[in-house]
């Protein structure tokens, strides 16, 4: 009894350093925070249904889908945007399939760091305006929070994020964007700027609202080829945790067990109408610090995302952070992704020099920020999944050699 006492204690962290990421995509993108931690805990149990419960990982909310769901839901509606990140998680099947054919080399030659880099920069850089107006405290046109008061609880939030992310503990280290914006949110509530009124009318127990899918193909090929840079990360993340337990996950029980179970939790989380999930590094941070590797504790994890998910209050409360103190994470936040992006192509020592390099690099960098769409009837594509296809046609079509 003392031993599954301490699993669920050790659960119960896991989710505590994943909760503020898992719960920011939906913040950030205008879906219901509920329904991700719904769909964060089913699709955890759904992974370790795949893979044998053998993989110690717990799949949050994907930030490589915040613009490309706030775009989708502004030119499909929501039920649309629903359907089309369904379709999304169809691209691990592809992935799962073509490792399980080819292996894993199959998947480098496909996507290189020279296509993934810059792709994974569209990411982060195509929100970074939307951080900017949320930081000075602007809900689209319109001015929400007073400038002035925007200003100091972006900055103080941005500031604390920092602070924590450079110099906080190991394990604050995990959750600095929680730690972020609890801190704002309680200059925020010392400043008469949080409305508590929606926590109190809010009852304890409530069922989440489900968004019901409405099929929608342009939804559905804009999405797909988003789907390819969390998939990617995804085989990262099983080699990251491998490198922590000491155990190679990618043979057992196989990267196409685990890529199959990820794309199984997406699709469920689309269908619910929650955003789409991944494998969360920072779960890996945690089970290397509590050397506590044990699958168990990510069933007690999704088990108690679940609960969260039906708690009225709770959510009620997560709906009153004022914009400017979600702005100021967000300002860290997607040039953090951007980063990552450019730390691909510097890790993997892509030379721009060479022609084939820069056409890549460039041309998806244009296209995914520049707001280009190519359109052909009804069906359109634009963004990160244009780009993307993009990145993927020069690499596959353009030679590799040297022009003199």
């Amino acid at each position: 009894m003392l031993h599954h006492a301490k699993t669920a204690i050790a659960g119960a962290q896991i989710l505590f350093v994943a909760f503020g990421a898992t719960v920011l995509v939906p913040l950030l993108t205008g879906l219901n925070p509920a329904l991700a931690l719904l769909g964060a805990g089913l699709g955890t149990l759904l992974f370790q249904l795949i893979t044998k419960r053998k993989v110690p990982i717990f799949l949050g909310s994907s930030f490589a889908f915040i613009a490309p769901i706030i775009a989708a839901k502004q030119q499909w509606g929501v039920g649309a945007t629903m359907f089309g990140l369904f379709a999304a998680g169809f691209m691990y099947f592809v992935f799962a399939a073509l490792v399980r054919w080819r292996g894993l080399e199959a998947v480098h030659k496909l996507l290189p760091p020279v296509v993934i880099g810059p792709v994974i920069m569209v990411i982060g850089l195509s929100v970074a305006a939307a951080a900017s107006s949320m930081a000075v405290g602007k809900g689209g046109d319109t001015q929400v929070v007073a400038y002035g008061t925007a200003i100091i609880l972006s900055a103080f939030t941005f500031g604390v994020t920092v602070v924590v992310t450079v110099f906080g503990s190991k394990m604050m280290k995990l959750i600095p964007i929680l730690i972020g914006v609890s801190a704002g949110y309680i200059l925020a509530a010392i400043m008469g700027e949080v409305n508590f009124q929606a926590v109190m009318d809010a009852p304890w127990f409530a069922v989440p609202e489900f968004t019901k899918p409405e099929v929608n193909w342009s939804a559905a090929l804009f999405m797909l080829p988003v789907a390819i840079a969390p998939a990617i990360e995804h085989i990262g993340g099983i080699m990251a945790i491998g490198a922590v337990t000491g155990k190679d996950y990618t043979k057992d029980p196989g990267l196409d067990k685990t890529l199959a179970g990820d794309g199984l939790g997406v699709c469920v989380a689309g269908l619910l109408g929650g955003p789409p999930v991944t494998t969360y590094g920072e779960v890996t941070g945690a089970v290397m610090i509590t050397k506590n590797s044990n699958p168990v504790i990510m069933t007690w994890a999704a088990i108690f995302a679940i609960g969260m998910a039906f708690l009225g209050k709770f959510n009620a409360f997560l709906a009153s952070i004022p914009l400017p103190v979600m702005g100021g994470v967000m300002l860290l936040l997607f040039g953090t992704i951007a980063s990552l992006g450019l730390k691909t192509l510097v890790d993997a020592q892509v030379d721009l020099m060479k022609p084939k390099n820069l056409v890549i690099v460039s041309s998806t960098l244009t296209i995914g920020l520049g707001g280009m769409v190519v359109q052909a009837g009804d069906i359109a594509l634009a963004g990160v999944g244009l780009c993307a296809l993009v990145a993927m046609l020069l690499n596959a079509v353009l030679p590799d050699r040297m022009e003199n």
